[in-house]
């Protein structure tokens, strides 16, 4: 009589145990086939850029019709069918995450549809020219495939939606940028600083699965190759401070300016942009098409391809107001409401201040150790997130003999970005938050993808990327 609740006991724990395996095969599965999506990610943009390169070689002056042409159509189908797509796709993780966001609400800014409409519409601003990125995309792209599993993981699983959230936008990061530790420690110093014990050790394997799945694409390579860095002494201490604290400050005042942009103001750009947001978002590719052409060709796309002359030392014929020109791309690109990230342009950026100091100093030995800093300093400088900029940086250069350099880079460039900006990132997710539809009894949640109305009482939200359905005169006046 005494062993038949044993058996039971054992068969219900064995059950147990089985959905257990069950649920952590769901998460790593998710895990895989995010790491799939960013890596045809990948491929996308690659094949968008070399198809934009082709084009404006055969006819340099068709990028003047084609590049507003095709950003005006991506723009229209952000606002119309996905607006929580636009933008770098990082805030929306970030949304998605903040405790004021309804569980019912946070398919506004994460889905499987939404990950899918990020990859092919930031791939149409690569195709038109944009300075814009993958990276930031990737985030919200993984983000939207582990959020999915949700639905088939049972109760006892001791997985919540923010780690699958958490797991899913670092995974994104891992994949991106072929380092699975950058992608980890992202997950802890931007998106989560409490991960779930319980599930931490999954969630944690999951980003680095996807990490490994892009590992296995495209090879064990360095994201920007082998630097070849030589021994450093005192000597690069002065050329090093004054890299890191000109990308300190163009880092902060550049944030500061992606934010303003974003929340709009009174001034006649943005209030063109708030009436006609196509008709701006064509005018903002002209801009673009022009400030590339006056560049020779060099602000055009993410910037992959120069930072990496410049690491290799086969460009030396940036033109000295390549910083410059290249963050007015990045930025008015960003502005125009496209879908696309930052964080390569911003390497892109960092690396020319970097050949910079090294040109003006005359100090070419150090230039290849000042572009891996101002890489790191600068992308810090933007992003606020320190740790994940130098380990992200030292991971894709093979820089490892510049570890202690790389750190200080960063940690002294965010402190001095701190003090002319807000963090970008959660800037931008505020600006998110605006889109939630007030919580009315026995209403209805909003449906995903479309916008929610501002609060009664608190005005017209600022302007926020692809926060209005519509296009054209449809955008509320203020």
């Amino acid at each position: 009589m005494n062993q038949e609740p044993d058996v039971l006991g054992k068969l219900r724990a064995e059950l147990v145990e089985w959905r257990q395996w069950r649920d952590r095969a769901l998460v790593l599965a998710a895990a895989v086939a995010a790491g799939l999506l960013v890596v045809g990610f990948t491929i996308l943009t690659e094949e968008a850029l070399v198809l934009f390169g082709a084009l404006r070689e055969r006819a340099p002056w068709a990028i003047f019709v084609w590049s507003p042409l095709c950003v005006a159509a991506l723009v229209w189908l952000t606002r119309r069918w996905v607006p929580g797509a636009a933008g770098s796709g990082i805030p929306q993780v970030l949304a998605a995450l903040h405790p004021a966001t309804p569980r019912e609400q946070r398919e506004l800014f994460v889905s499987l549809r939404l990950s899918v409409a990020k990859v092919l519409l930031s791939s149409g601003g690569l195709l038109a020219g944009l300075s814009i990125g993958r990276e930031g995309p990737s985030v919200q792209v993984a983000a939207g495939v582990m959020h999915s599993v949700r639905h088939w993981l049972s109760p006892r699983s001791g997985i919540d939606e923010r780690g699958l959230l958490v797991a899913g936008g670092a995974a994104g990061i891992a994949a991106a940028f072929n380092t699975p530790l950058g992608g980890v420690l992202f997950a802890i110093e931007e998106l989560s600083r409490n991960l779930n014990q319980r599930s931490s050790g999954l969630l944690i394997a999951s980003i680095v699965l996807a990490g490994l799945v892009s590992v296995s694409v495209f090879g064990n390579l360095a994201y920007f190759g082998v630097v070849k860095v030589p021994d450093l002494d005192w000597g690069l201490l002065a050329p090093g401070m004054i890299v890191v604290v000109a990308c300190g400050l163009l880092g902060g005042l550049f944030a500061r300016l992606l934010v303003a942009s974003a929340a709009g103001g009174t001034d006649r750009f943005s209030e063109w942009r708030r009436r006609h947001p196509v008709r701006f978002a064509a005018g903002c590719a002209f801009a673009v098409a022009v400030i590339g052409t006056a560049s020779g060709g060099q602000t055009f796309g993410s910037g992959y391809a120069e930072t990496r002359g410049l690491l290799e030392g086969e460009h030396q014929n940036t033109p000295l107001l390549y910083v410059l020109l290249k963050m007015g791309a990045t930025w008015i690109s960003t502005w125009s409401g496209i879908p696309g990230g930052i964080f390569a342009p911003s390497l892109s950026i960092g690396a020319g201040v970097g050949s910079d100091v090294a040109w003006l100093l005359e100090r070419p030995e150090l230039a290849t150790a000042l572009i891996a800093m101002g890489m790191t300093a600068f992308l810090a400088a933007v992003t606020q997130t320190p740790i994940t900029s130098f380990i992200i940086v030292m991971e894709m250069v093979e820089g490892q003999r510049m570890v202690l350099s790389l750190m200080a880079a960063a940690l002294l460039a965010s402190l001095i970005s701190r003090q002319v900006s807000r963090p970008l990132y959660t800037a931008m997710a505020d600006l998110q938050l605006l889109r939630l539809k007030p919580s009315q009894p026995g209403g209805d949640a909003t449906p995903p993808g479309e916008p929610a109305p501002p609060q009664a009482g608190s005005g017209a939200p600022p302007e926020v990327p692809g926060a209005e359905a519509g296009g054209g005169d449809t955008t509320p006046r203020r």
